[in-house]
């Protein structure tokens, strides 16, 4: 699953590296804690234009047969397996996915009776574009509520230590057929990143609460004790 991540890059930045050129919200504050039923920025495309937009959406997917928004958080992910026929996401995946800039995202590892918390990140240190779905759903007083969830398959060698699941990270060369650009079927891109593409180091406990919200929720651990395999050299920590 993908519950929390973190994004730490200005809107300006991300607009650089995802090849923006349209006008940017101006209510996309950098945020280290990003929690379901919250506010952040996705890229999407406009279908007439081709252009590339990033917008503010909520965390949380609301079809758009909904009855109410009262489900959203359970949607906050939707799984690559089947996610072409699933009434919650099936009409997304065919017209409406998107990319959902981070910088890396959290998990929580089972260990010694307690759960260690982890961040995640590309080792180099790049920003990551996570698969993601986007739907609008009209609200009862007619304004338009749009929500978007992001893709999520079976963990990598190196993630499965932690969790059985992931987010999906696209590359590079993968965005213009997921966003709509180039002809194919998205669905080969539902698969895990190589292992040794990403990072992966034990964080403090803080990042549970979605109410702490600060760069010192990405720093190492100092008292966690994590196998070697899940103890990377963060990206974002002095050399």
């Amino acid at each position: 699953m993908c519950g929390r991540y973190f994004r730490q890059k200005e809107i300006v930045d991300l607009a650089a590296y995802f090849e923006v050129d349209t006008p940017l919200p101006n209510d996309a504050a950098p945020s280290w804690n990003v929690a379901p039923t919250q506010q952040a920025p996705v890229l999407r495309r406009n279908p007439q234009s081709g252009a590339r937009h990033l917008d503010v959406l909520r965390w949380g997917l609301v079809p758009r047969w909904a009855k109410d928004a009262s489900g959203a958080a359970r949607l906050m992910n939707a799984r690559a397996d089947g996610i072409d026929t699933k009434p919650s996401f099936r009409e997304a995946f065919l017209r409406r996915r998107c990319l959902v800039p981070a910088d890396g995202f959290y998990e929580w590892r089972q260990e010694d009776g307690r759960k260690q918390p982890y961040a995640v990140a590309l080792r180099l240190g790049q920003p990551m574009a996570l698969a993601g779905l986007w739907e609008g759903w009209q609200q009862p007083d007619g304004t338009w509520l749009k929500t978007f969830s992001i893709v999520t398959t079976e963990a990598n060698a190196k993630q499965a230590l932690v969790h059985h699941r992931m987010p999906v990270i696209l590359a590079r060369e993968d965005w213009p057929l997921w966003l709509g650009e180039a002809e194919g079927d998205p669905r080969p891109l539902l698969r895990p990143s190589p292992a040794e593409d990403l990072a992966c180091w034990p964080v403090g406990a803080r990042v549970g609460k979605f109410t702490e919200n600060d760069a010192g929720l990405i720093a190492r651990d100092p008292a966690a004790r994590p196998p070697p395999e899940l103890d990377d050299p963060s990206p974002y920590e002095p050399r």
